[in-house]
């Protein structure tokens, strides 16, 4: 059951990531993905996935666009 609510979320997030007009919002959703994705795998007795899941894609690969976009600009025209 939970895997089903899971799944369902990392879907429904993806999706909101990829319409949302502010490119901030959008790197934070997609690290809700992550750690949703972190938990997906730590159910399928994947820990060593999920660990590096969580500190690359969630945190260094976050971390990374939120640098770039305070550089650049944060909405999109």
């Amino acid at each position: 059951m939970i895997f089903i609510f899971l799944s369902i979320a990392v879907i429904l997030f993806s999706i909101l990531a990829v319409v949302s007009k502010d490119l901030l919002l959008s790197v934070i959703i997609m690290a809700v993905v992550s750690m949703t994705l972190t938990l997906l795998f730590l159910l399928l007795q994947a820990p060593d996935i999920a660990i590096t899941e969580a500190a690359i894609n969630a945190g260094l690969t976050t971390l990374i666009y939120v640098i770039a976009i305070k550089k650049t600009g944060r909405h999109e025209e």
